[in-house]
């Protein structure tokens, strides 16, 4: 095959820049601006009634940023609405989404400030747990009263509603004894779906049967330390039992009609759904029992929405004055938390009815150190301090529900009726706990001086001063009362024996200390809880509370400067003897540090402090750690070396890398980060010399330089090492170290061959030719201003490249070679211009070097001839029918690149040209858009100066239509 010689075009890249250049236009925006709200228009579409077939449709404009394809259908959209018409389902689920609403619109009566129980569910059961054995009582069944006789008299649907209930007490359950906690609470569980199964199935009775069963349970106390706990579980069940009643009967209100408004009236409720919600209400009145009675009431409650206007402020006072008759004061106090649950849901507004439930409470308050308690837990072998603390969930519910948005003045009176109760620490913890920070926190001293008067034996004095701290937290006292609160604070807590009970205040307070002291107070208290939490190697008991202080005091010190002054801090950090735990402490410092640290430092104490955490997360890394926990603890590090910065020493600088490369040598991307900063220490060196080196600063470039060329290789990741081969050799370059910079060329060129065929990207295998691609391109860029080395030959470094490209195994489907040759074509054409498209300041390239000469240009085509004679033979190995398509991509690819590269007044190029243009459409493969704008740019550069040839190379190329 006959050569093809390369003629480059020859190029003035300053007027090309000055023709090509874009032109400014003045822009008047007038109104506009691109951040400005768009106006969008709203089609809303009102729903008639489910019998109609028409709806009305409005639009408005609307100025404020939605999303335009927002539903505005509530819910539904116009062809739900046909198929509702056929599709009972449908209707049932149209049904429910109204319920869903109407659920929501009932629960939003209290405002988002108010804490629900079931935030509070989850602590309850995890706090108040047993080891001891329970028993349960299991539902059998029983087919007695299923076929009821229909039209009996009253007296008979009377008599048969007493003998199902009685039915209960007669041979149809199941005693359960010596169950585990777990157990039981397997059991209470499935109990609730044998509600729901007995629901679903119709069996309504049996369902009143497991709710009743249920509720006798709350009378049992023979494991009291689980009372608050079984309270919970049995409390779920009377929910579900709840919503079951009410939903069936609001169902019975549709009949065949749009779904009842959100504040129906009695009126609205048809005869048959009044009629079924008294017979609940007689069925529960039947029930003999009083706490079941109560409970089974009070979780229908809502029901009396359907009989008349007045029936839930009628039903909660008489509710309330029930509770008067359970004996067992623990019993009552969570019956009535009960019914101030319900009351909140159902009518939040009727607070006259959960005052006086609390005032009830207070005036039984004194039975909890009547005989009867105590003989019991003495029986249970219960403490007292440990029995008051089941009450605090009932009482502070019922306290918070009192308190949520009440007056000042009503709260002031509560707090001078528990003053007046004798050893009132429960009731003031409960105080502390439900009522709002800022009223606890402006009566600080007053709150202190009840808990000095608290009886040390009952309710532990720990607790309230726990409570108090936990209320400081969220609201500050009055400014000359601050250090007074917490001298009497600390006094108590440092006396504390028991270091869980110590460290569980502690926390609490040492927040308050950070809020409003200096590092001397911080520092104390510190101090002391390490004095508390050492002997007997306590703090292994109490990893989380110490991480808690941790958190809290770098949420309020954000100067690390002080923060590492604090004497006690480091000492601190050292009770973290637990691996994980002590990786985990490190990583909220470092993230701290990263947040908040707004300037740079070399502050000795801040870098000595944190290159010892550093090093402690650097450490945890093993053969078992994670890609995550890897690149989390890189990034951290990362971000506390990018912080450094020793201003103008940038010896001091350097020998900090060098000491964190010798620390953090396990993380590879913390070694990548040191490298980019040394490259940038070596730039930042050349900019303050501006590129005039002393022998002393290109001595130090050159060890900046070594520090790079002696860590790349300890990274794993090939392209990784390339990139920053790469990167490395531009620095060595700009800053005049050209030996240096071929040594890194040298090196990457070297590593090309062993780029894998695939590799790993975020977890998954993907071919690497693309990625080798773009840093060839990058590599081109680089070495056209690269000098010869005197001793190589000419162009050793492109020469050794392309051996290497040659030698590489590339796929069988794949063209990246061929376009990687193209993109050699690019570089040496740039090559053989008298002055080149860009320089490096101070380092003269080849144009300078060779001056043009023609020896230099020869070696260039010899070049060039090659790379075209690869490149038309890869072109002939695609000449079979499914390697057609790839033949017309490439075709014109290497047409593009003679175009606009090289020199169409020479004969041989100019037809070669023509030929790839023809090759290109020959088999209908060329995208017809494509050659008709690539013809149209030709025409348009034919008519420019010294271009008047590129007329008759228009001439010479056809546009082939697809058929």
């Amino acid at each position: 095959m006959a050569a093809f010689p390369w003629h480059a075009r020859s190029r003035n890249y300053v007027s090309e820049s000055e023709v090509y250049k874009l032109e400014s236009v003045p822009l008047d925006f007038g109104d506009y601006h691109p951040l400005k709200p768009i106006t969008v228009t709203e089609s809303k579409t009102k729903k008639m009634s489910r019998k109609g077939s028409t709806s009305s449709t409005s639009s408005s404009s609307s100025s404020s940023m939605m999303d335009p394809l927002s539903s505005v259908l509530d819910g539904t959209d116009p062809l739900s609405l046909f198929a509702a018409a056929a599709d009972p389902v449908t209707t049932t689920s149209t049904m429910d989404s109204t319920r869903k609403k109407r659920d929501k619109d009932d629960s939003s009566a209290v405002g988002s400030d108010f804490e629900p129980w079931s935030s509070k569910r989850s602590e309850i059961l995890a706090r108040y747990t047993t080891t001891e054995k329970l028993s349960i009582n299991l539902y059998m069944g029983s087919e007695k009263g299923k076929a009821a006789t229909p039209g009996s008299a009253v007296s008979e649907k009377v008599r048969t509603r007493l003998e199902e209930l009685d039915d209960l007490e007669e041979g149809s359950q199941k005693e359960l004894l010596n169950l585990t906690q777990q157990d039981y609470m397997n059991r209470i569980e499935e109990l609730n779906q044998s509600l729901k199964d007995a629901w679903s199935s119709d069996q309504k009775v049996k369902a009143l049967k497991i709710v009743i069963q249920c509720s006798k349970l709350l009378s049992d106390t023979t494991v009291i330390q689980f009372y608050p706990s079984k309270f919970v579980l049995i409390t779920d069940i009377l929910d579900t039992f709840g919503k079951l009643v009410y939903e069936r009967i609001l169902s019975m209100c549709m009949d065949n009609r749009a779904s009842l408004p959100d504040n129906f009236s009695p009126e609205s409720v048809n005869d048959t759904a009044k009629e079924t919600c008294l017979n609940w209400f007689f069925k529960i009145a039947s029930i003999r029992e009083l706490i079941p009675r109560l409970y089974v009431e009070a979780a229908i409650l809502k029901c009396n929405k359907f009989l008349s206007k007045m029936g839930i402020s009628e039903c909660l006072p008489r509710l309330t004055s029930m509770i008067r008759g359970i004996g067992d004061p623990l019993v009552a106090v969570y019956a009535r938390a009960y019914l101030c649950r319900v009351g909140m849901e159902v009518a939040p507004q009727l607070k006259e009815s959960l005052n006086k439930n609390f005032f009830d409470f207070l005036l039984t308050f004194k039975q909890i150190h009547g005989d009867t308690v105590q003989n019991q837990l003495v029986a249970q072998c219960v403490e007292i301090p440990l029995y008051l603390t089941l009450y605090s969930p009932a009482i502070d519910w019922i306290l918070q529900c009192i308190a949520y948005r009440a007056p000042e003045v009503l709260l002031t009176e509560m707090m001078e009726r528990c003053k007046k109760l004798g050893n009132n620490a429960l009731l003031l913890n409960s105080v502390m706990s439900a009522f709002r920070a800022e009223f606890i926190a402006a009566r600080s001293m007053d709150f202190i001086g009840m808990i000095k008067e608290c009886d040390e034996s009952g309710f532990p004095k720990h607790l309230l001063f726990r409570s108090l701290g936990l209320n400081l937290a969220l609201a500050d006292p009055p400014e000359n009362d601050r250090l007074q609160i917490l001298n009497e604070a600390w006094k108590v807590i440092t006396k504390l024996k028991n270091p869980q009970d110590y460290i569980n205040c502690a926390e609490v307070w040492v927040e308050y200390t950070c809020r409003h002291f200096t590092k001397r107070e911080v520092n104390t208290v510190l101090a002391d809880v390490i004095k508390h939490m050492t002997p007997d190697r306590a703090f292994e008991d109490a990893y989380p509370q110490l991480q808690s202080i941790i958190q809290k005091v770098i949420t309020y010190i954000h100067d690390f400067s002080l923060l590492f002054s604090v004497e006690k801090f480091l000492p601190f950090l050292d009770m973290f003897q637990k691996e994980c735990v002590r990786v985990e402490v490190c990583k909220c410092i470092m993230e701290a540090f990263i947040k908040h640290q707004q300037e740079s430092t070399k502050d000795p104490v801040i870098l000595n402090a944190l290159l010892h955490i550093c090093k402690t997360m650097h450490d945890s890394v093993n053969a078992l750690t994670l890609e995550d926990e890897k690149r989390m603890l890189a990034a951290l590090i990362n971000g506390f070396i990018k912080m450094v910065s020793f201003g103008r020493d940038f010896e001091q600088q350097l020998s900090f890398y060098v000491e964190a490369r010798s620390m953090f040598c396990n993380l590879e991307p913390v070694l990548v980060q040191l490298i980019h900063s040394v490259n940038q220490l070596a730039m930042e060196t050349r900019k303050v010399m501006k590129g005039n080196h002393s022998r002393k600063t290109a001595a130090f470039v050159r060890a900046c330089v070594a520090f790079c060329f002696i860590t790349i290789p300890s990274l794993s990741s090939i392209f990784a090492r390339l990139n920053l081969y790469l990167h490395s050799g531009q620095v060595a370059l700009a800053n005049q170290c050209l030996s240096q910079a071929d040594a890194f060329f040298k090196a990457a060129v070297s590593l090309v061959p062993e780029v894998p065929k695939m590799i790993n990207i975020d977890g998954k295998m993907r071919p690497s030719d693309s990625f080798l691609l773009e840093f060839l391109c990058n590599f081109f860029s680089t070495l056209l201003v690269v000098p010869d080395h005197p001793e190589q030959g000419v162009l050793f470094l492109v020469r050794g490249l392309l051996n290497v490209i040659q030698d590489y195994t590339w796929e069988d489907n794949s063209d990246d070679k061929i376009r990687i040759y193209t993109n050699v074509l690019h570089l040496l054409s740039a090559m053989t211009q008298e002055t080149y498209i860009y320089h490096v300041d101070k380092v003269d390239s080849n144009d300078t070097l060779y001056g043009g000469d023609s020896k230099f240009l020869a070696e260039i085509n010899k070049l060039c001839e090659t790379v075209i004679a690869q490149i038309l033979d890869h072109l002939k190995t695609l000449g079979k029918e499914e390697t057609l398509k790839r033949q017309s991509q490439l075709a014109l690819y290497f047409f593009n690149t003679i175009l606009a590269h090289g020199d169409l007044r020479n004969n041989k190029l100019n037809q070669l040209s023509v030929n790839l243009w023809n090759l290109a459409q020959k088999h209908g493969f060329a995208d017809t858009k494509t050659m008709v704008k690539t013809l149209e740019y030709i025409k348009r550069r034919s008519k420019q100066p010294e271009m008047s040839h590129f007329t008759d190379l228009a001439l010479r190329l056809p546009l082939q239509s697809r058929t």
